[in-house]
């Protein structure tokens, strides 16, 4: 499972409504919509851009 964000998201009321009913159509929650679409970003910057190695040792 993974781990809650630190982060709260602030964003426009009428931006969050709107993507609200995207996460719908899409049969997801908002949270696994922003997952998605963080994960799709990723993906297309590794793609033009090379592999982000990450380190998770903390």
């Amino acid at each position: 499972m993974a781990q809650a964000n630190p982060y709260p998201l602030r964003v426009d009321k009428v931006i969050m409504e709107k993507f609200k009913v995207l996460a719908s159509e899409n049969g997801r929650s908002v949270n696994k919509e922003i997952e998605v679409l963080m994960k799709t970003a990723v993906s297309n910057y590794e793609r033009e851009n090379g592999s982000i190695e990450i380190n998770l040792d903390v």
